[in-house]
């Protein structure tokens, strides 16, 4: 049987911080990146991909407030929006990873899936909002949208403007999981729990969803974690995980432990809106697991000592 690696792709993997989002710009991005992931295919491993969806699912948002707007029409809720991007981001990463392997002549089958992850209705996320989506705005733009709106908007760690953020529960469990690993195994490529998933809580009626983004490094390693992966890969666009980083002594790291990451954690070395939710995931996935969590960028994959590797 193959290995099995689950890869949680970033938001730069579809979009450039300097780019304005169109069609085209996606598919290039998203088909160079699955170039990337093809080192992995050739060496012998099955693969689940994972995907953010951050700009992707605000846009959405934004196109629904604009349509209630100016022409009165419906605005669908956030877990729709989220369902929405989901779908057509896996289309966007199914087409380009199809070109991918009819390039190198290889026929394997990809499977989109809209996935429901459940969330726990009184996780203490709800009243406390972190996960950035949308676009950038200047301080001023993002207080006039506050006070208009009511939703919050904090400053991006990394100095690129302001973005909304909203609630982001931990995910609890991913619907149809056993069949993801079963499939996954059977040497098709999954493509799933897309921007964290459609976060849902049950009651005596069913699932429902509520107004929430998952963090999709999360959900990227509760997929990892469940399906039995052997490797868990976090692709961003740095090629490591720094310490005191844009600082005169900041550092790479190589190689660190589950208790070297997590002291980092508690000194607040990693932006809580960038490199923290990837670092606690991988944490996540080594601890559960005993297996080994890498953190880098696409472009590394072929490099056997690529990314920062997180340790037992």
């Amino acid at each position: 049987m193959k290995p099995l690696a689950v890869i949680a792709l970033g938001g730069n993997a579809l979009l450039r911080s300097s780019q304005k989002g169109t069609y085209k710009e996606q598919f290039e991005n998203i088909e160079h990146t699955c170039e990337q992931l093809y080192s992995l295919l050739e060496a012998g491993w099955d693969i689940i991909i994972g995907h953010g969806n951050g700009p992707q699912v605000g846009n959405a948002m934004l196109q629904q407030e604009a349509g209630a707007r100016t022409f009165g029409l419906q605005a669908m809720p956030m877990d729709f929006c989220g369902a929405e991007t989901q779908g057509s981001i896996a289309y966007l990463i199914e087409s380009a990873m199809d070109r991918v392997l009819t390039r190198h002549g290889v026929e394997r089958r990809i499977l989109s899936l809209v996935t429901r992850v459940e969330v726990d209705p009184s996780d203490p996320m709800f009243n406390h909002p972190t996960k950035p989506v949308g676009p950038y705005y200047t301080a001023e733009e993002a207080a006039r949208l506050s006070a208009e709106t009511g939703a919050i908007y904090r400053e991006d760690p990394k100095g690129n403007g302001w973005r909304k953020v909203v609630p982001s529960p931990r995910p609890l469990r991913i619907a149809n999981i056993d069949l993801i690993g079963r499939l996954a195994r059977e040497g098709n490529i999954l493509i799933t729990v897309g921007g964290g998933g459609i976060p849902v809580v049950r009651d005596d009626e069913g699932w429902h969803g509520v107004e929430a983004v998952i963090d999709k490094d999360l959900a990227s390693a509760l997929c990892a974690i469940q399906t039995g992966a052997d490797a868990f890969y976090i692709l961003t666009d740095v090629p490591k995980v720094y310490i005191n980083f844009r600082k005169p002594d900041e550092r790479a790291l190589d190689t660190i432990t589950v208790a070297e990451a997590k002291e980092y954690l508690n000194q607040g070395q990693f932006g809580e809106g960038s490199m923290a939710p990837k670092v606690a995931a991988g944490v996540t996935f080594v601890t559960r697991t005993g297996k080994e969590c890498i953190i880098t960028e696409a472009g590394q994959l072929g490099n056997p000592a690529c990314g920062t590797r997180i340790i037992p």
